[in-house]
């Protein structure tokens, strides 16, 4: 199943899709939080409203627009993102790494594919993108092993962990540069994770304005996702609604030999198999 935030005739609805084109509208829960918390069986009302999804009437929004806490975020769990890294700014990125680097991205609001990104020009001069899975947590997880978190994992969905370098690199430290408005586009929805065998090994692409600039597998990832879960859920709970960004491969553009940031009116495609596609413009005036 695939779940949406819809915006319809003014308001916003949770709504559910089997195939991506078609959604019905599950007035049972108010927002997407409000479906985490309470659980879905995956099955659709029979006296729901179906939406058309490419209906010009319909903003398809991010599916969480307002998560309940900070997107908790795996910095340098790709292997050749972390060489790129530590080329662009050695100071700032370079690490020993026998455990995972964890970091927080402040999100008021997350907006959804088709939305603007601003650029945010008086305090950043190096605007990134980074297409990142991310896993949404639908059962509490507190002391879970690895071998269990799949129960514990509602679905998957895409994140652009859009990154001011200059702020990052300067305050060497992540929160701030990760955190401005502005900075969390998520979508188009989420995918339960029944839709996938097992932990699903996707495809991962970004795209620049039609040029390609990411492109691995989540299979990738050097800290896998129930071992995220294991390591985390060791210490703290993670409640239903959490949010997990997993983190990005190389190609962004700081990892360019002459680094081509984002400019006003470009177009960055996030990509990831069996979830879809996070499209956003850049924006000056935002």
């Amino acid at each position: 199943m695939r779940y949406y935030t819809l915006r319809h005739k003014g308001t916003a609805h949770v709504a559910a899709s089997k195939d991506g084109k078609r959604a019905y509208i599950l007035r049972a829960f108010k927002t997407m939080n409000v479906l985490l918390l309470k659980g879905h069986d995956g099955t659709i009302p029979g006296l729901s409203e179906a939406l058309e999804l490419d209906s010009p009437g319909v903003e398809i929004l991010s599916p969480i627009p307002h998560p309940r806490q900070d997107v908790i975020c795996l910095g340098i769990n790709y292997a050749d993102h972390a060489k790129e890294a530590e080329k662009f700014d050695e100071a700032a990125f370079y690490k020993e790494r026998p455990d995972p680097i964890f970091f927080s991205k402040r999100v008021d609001y997350s907006q959804g594919t088709g939305s603007l990104i601003p650029m945010h020009e008086d305090i950043c001069d190096s605007l990134d993108y980074e297409t990142e899975l991310g896993v949404v947590i639908g059962r509490e997880a507190y002391k879970v092993k690895a071998s269990e978190a799949l129960d514990h994992i509602f679905g998957y969905t895409i994140i652009n962990d859009v990154s001011a370098r200059n702020l990052q690199t300067r305050h060497k430290q992540w929160y701030f540069g990760k955190s401005l408005d502005g900075f969390t586009p998520m979508g188009p929805c989420i995918v339960s994770k029944d839709e996938f065998e097992g932990i699903p090994e996707l495809d991962i692409k970004t795209y620049v304005n039609g040029e390609l600039r990411q492109s691995s597998n989540t299979r990738n990832l050097i800290t896998g996702i129930p071992e995220i879960i294991e390591i985390l859920s060791a210490g703290m709970t993670l409640s239903p609604g959490t949010i997990i960004a997993t983190g990005t491969p190389s190609g962004v553009a700081m990892g360019m030999e002459d680094p081509v940031f984002l400019r006003d009116g470009d177009e960055v495609r996030c990509e990831i198999e069996g979830i879809g596609c996070l499209t956003n413009t850049v924006s000056a005036s935002e």
